[in-house]
């Protein structure tokens, strides 16, 4: 065997036989939750199959899991989801609006990195990848590693940290890691939920949607994604996370407890959930006599299903079978001026030292 070239031949040139290798440039990598490519049976399967086999996602013993889950939820959801799905599909694309709006916010966080000085000669290398679903995080982070990225920040588009969001981004990304025989040195964006960046955009997108409305809500609804309570109960600091949220918007834009209220929505199975619950506040809203309500999701970064079908159309349903008269489901940042400025505003602050 040859001997390893000596210390002087690295200097100023790459010695004879030296593979070639790219590096030098930073990547910066978004993530968000996932879409299903299609809204058929065996696209929803697939997609759901993917997300609830996630142990963070579903901490259930697996041998009491597999069953139900492949004997039972997979064999009727994907058709039920399949239909939620196909009544806001992006036709136009033929994707999901989760994929559309995130491909969006990339795009426009280019140019916004560009523009500020910030991405000097077009060292930084910005995409985005899904954790269950396409583009899928492996892919993408290997092509960033082969166009030359030896530095990644990897930013998961959740405001508030869960391990079942959060932690299984990063997860599925040291996954890729222990493949590399040249690891790039990774980065991991701290949440987000106190940024004062991101509650002022929260607090001006409330302002702006309540003022494009032809009614004034009585009550309004800042309604989270839901976990299991046993999640909260074991250390997971998500329901701190929005309640923390919840409050800087409620006092950047001068509301009481009563008018800016919190929930949860999204439960799944019999498990208790944290609470309150969205949908069974809206309806006891309704009961009690509210006539006007309006609902803003400040944990999502973009509207998906989870906001657009089931705020928009399933809760705005409970509200006016209880009564109530006008309902708004008022949209996420998703690529919105705002919405990028909080994404700038991370990365810029998460590249500190690197650029």
């Amino acid at each position: 065997m040859n001997a390893p070239a000596s210390p002087d031949a690295f200097r100023g040139q790459r010695p004879a036989g030296h593979p070639a290798v790219k590096s030098g440039r930073i990547g910066v990598l978004l993530v968000n939750l996932g879409t299903p490519e299609g809204t058929d049976y065996w696209s929803m399967r697939r997609y759901l199959k993917e997300f609830l086999s996630d142990r963070r996602v579903i901490e259930t013993n697996r041998l009491i899991w597999w069953p139900i889950l492949n004997l039972g939820i997979l064999s009727r959801r994907p058709q039920i989801k399949g239909k939620d799905y196909k009544a806001i599909w992006n036709k136009a694309l033929d994707e999901s609006p989760l994929k559309t709006i995130t491909r969006a916010t990339t795009e426009k966080l280019v140019d916004a990195l560009g523009q500020s000085g910030r991405d000097p000669g077009g060292r930084c290398l910005v995409d985005w990848a899904m954790r269950y679903g396409k583009p899928a995080i492996a892919e993408r982070l290997e092509a960033m590693r082969a166009a030359g990225c030896d530095r990644i920040l990897l930013l998961p588009l959740y405001p508030q940290y869960c391990a079942a969001t959060s932690a299984t981004v990063c997860d599925k990304a040291f996954d890729v890691l222990k493949t590399m025989r040249w690891q790039p040195t990774l980065r991991v964006a701290a949440p987000y939920f106190d940024d004062p960046v991101y509650i002022g955009a929260v607090a001006q997108s409330v302002r702006a949607g309540l003022a494009a409305l032809d009614f004034e809500p009585e009550v309004i609804l800042a309604s989270f994604h839901g976990i299991p309570r046993a999640y909260f109960d074991k250390g997971d600091p998500y329901y701190c996370h929005c309640a923390k949220t919840w409050r800087l918007v409620r006092e950047a834009l001068g509301f009481s407890r009563e008018r800016f209220q919190l929930t949860f929505q999204s439960r799944f199975g019999q498990t208790e959930y944290l609470q309150p619950y969205t949908d069974m506040t809206v309806k006891a809203l309704a009961a009690r006599g509210v006539k006007r309500l309006a609902i803003v999701t400040p944990g999502f970064a973009a509207d998906c299903l989870e906001t657009i079908e089931e705020i928009g159309v399933e809760n705005a349903g409970y509200f006016r079978l209880g009564g109530g008269e006008n309902f708004a489901a008022i949209p996420c940042l998703n690529d919105s001026a705002e919405g990028v400025r909080v994404i700038q505003n991370v990365v810029q602050r998460e590249l500190s030292g690197w650029l």
